[in-house]
């Protein structure tokens, strides 16, 4: 076997790190996917990268097992536990190669889902170094991520940057001006566009951010970085400016000519029906002038006003009872025609996927679960599982982005020869079939009604496939 080093140069020169957005660049088997996602760690010691490699491994095959289920062996374990122990052994420490490998594309346009949440390994236990979060009862901290996604396709890249912050009680009685002048909260947002930094030559990055972007310094870092965004307006009431006059951003939407009229699907959630909801689009220019109250940062860049263009998607005939739909979107895209401004809609649905890497990483890693005592540990573990998560996710699309590739040209072939088995029999030729029936290994039904697997069902799937293979050589080992 390819030490991870000598590995990753070797993958590197044949073209799979730079490549396409293809689904292809997700390694199935997770021996190779850790090489190539820590195999350049930089640990303080090549042994404690090759230990990370093979912890990693060892998640990747049982992500939602404990830290003992997963490593099976005592000797593995302690080896496990001495790393996460490791000064050197840090959350960016573990994660800074796969963010770097994400953010090295060779062309094209991507969009960064950038959000925040709360890690929160409840009060029932004393962790050290843990911050109060959630309702004040629970310990953890907050944990804000940009994931990269290939917009046409929807593909999700990796993560392209996270930060961690634990959460500190703001001083009694301070202004505005105090306020601005301390670290705050809401500097996550410019401290992962810093972190992610400007694309490469021929990339465009762009930013999506929900309401708690809406701040007139993220928007000049989001610039800084030569990036573009689009932010969901927070502030409706702001004032903003059209030539010389100055009116609320409700009142400039107001005065916009309706662009479009169209129908669109709305899931259902605990607030609102499934539905077809009938909705308006407006677009147009604004300038937004810089607060009164401003950061120091701010103040040194010396900006006072920035022009932009706004979009507005807004449900016109909501039924009885329901919110009617509404989004306010900034952008620094140019908004010249509705195609522009469908585009930017667009990006902004895709939000949802950042939501979702929440989901595989606390459901599918069962990263809130972790029993380790400090904060530092559990920082690190939450570096492995996070690179974790985005490959659940990346699983779990690769049937939709490419469904009928050979299914020989993405999976080994043993894999398809015991899913087949496993499932009677049945005939598996393309990518699509392989991920629906060994999402139906996994549970899932495939009736009429049932929509596409999820990556949980697909997930279980391939843990089982997992074990029937690993239990299938290690017979043939021993038994010649």
């Amino acid at each position: 076997m390819l030490g991870p080093r000598r590995l990753a140069a070797k993958e590197a020169k044949s073209g799979l790190w730079h490549g396409s957005v293809s689904m292809s660049l997700v390694e199935m088997e997770p021996l190779r996917w850790a090489e190539q996602q820590f195999g350049e760690c930089e640990l303080g010691d090549s042994r404690r990268t090759e230990r990370a490699v093979l912890f990693a491994a060892q998640i990747a095959a049982g992500p939602d097992a404990s830290t003992p289920a997963q490593t099976e062996h005592w000797s593995d374990l302690k080896a496990a536990y001495r790393l996460i122990d490791e000064e050197d052994v840090t959350f960016a420490a573990l994660a800074n190669p796969h963010w770097q490998l994400t953010r090295n594309r060779e062309s094209g346009t991507y969009l960064i889902l950038g959000d925040t949440t709360e890690v929160n390994f409840g009060w029932h236990r004393k962790i050290r170094g843990a911050s109060r979060i959630g309702s004040s009862r629970g310990q953890g901290f907050l944990l804000h991520s940009g994931l990269m996604v290939e917009p046409r396709t929807r593909a999700v890249i990796g993560l392209a940057g996270q930060v961690i912050r634990h959460r500190v009680a703001a001083p009694r009685g301070e202004n505005s001006s105090q306020k601005l002048k301390r670290d705050r909260e809401s500097l996550l947002w410019g401290q992962l566009v810093e972190q992610i930094g400007p694309p490469p030559a021929d990339v465009q990055f762009i930013h999506v951010f929900d309401r708690g972007a809406d701040n007139f310094e993220v928007f000049c870092r989001v610039l800084d970085s030569r990036g573009d965004f689009v932010i969901r307006a927070a502030m409706l009431h702001r004032k903003v400016f059209r030539g010389e006059r100055e009116l609320t951003l409700d009142q400039r939407l107001a005065e916009l000519p309706v662009a479009d009229h169209q129908e669109l699907a709305v899931s259902a959630n605990k607030n609102q029906p499934k539905r077809i909801a009938r909705i308006s689009i407006r677009y147009g220019s604004v300038t937004l002038k810089a607060p009164k109250h401003r950061s120091p940062w701010l103040q040194e860049r010396g900006t006072k006003v920035l022009d932009l263009h706004v979009v507005e998607l807004r449900e016109t005939r909501p039924p009885r009872g329901v919110t009617p739909l509404r989004w306010v979107l900034f952008t620094s895209l140019p908004v010249h025609s509705l195609s522009a401004a469908l585009r930017v809609i667009e990006h902004y649905e895709q939000r949802w996927l950042i939501e979702e890497f929440h989901k595989a990483l606390k459901t599918g890693c069962r990263a809130e679960e972790r029993g380790y005592q400090t904060a530092a540990r559990l920082e690190t573990i939450t570096a492995l599982l996070s690179v974790t998560a985005v490959r659940l996710l990346q699983l779990r699309s690769l049937a939709r982005t490419e469904p009928t590739r050979p299914a020989a040209e993405v999976v080994p072939k043993s894999w398809i020869t015991m899913l087949s088995s496993l499932r009677r029999g049945k005939r598996i030729n393309t990518v699509r079939e392989f991920f629906r029936e060994l999402a139906g290994l996994g549970g899932f039904l495939g009736r009429k009604h049932d929509g596409g697997p999820g990556w949980i069902t697909t997930w279980r799937g391939y843990e089982k496939l997992q074990f029937a293979t690993r239990a299938l050589h290690d017979y043939r080992q021993r038994c010649g």
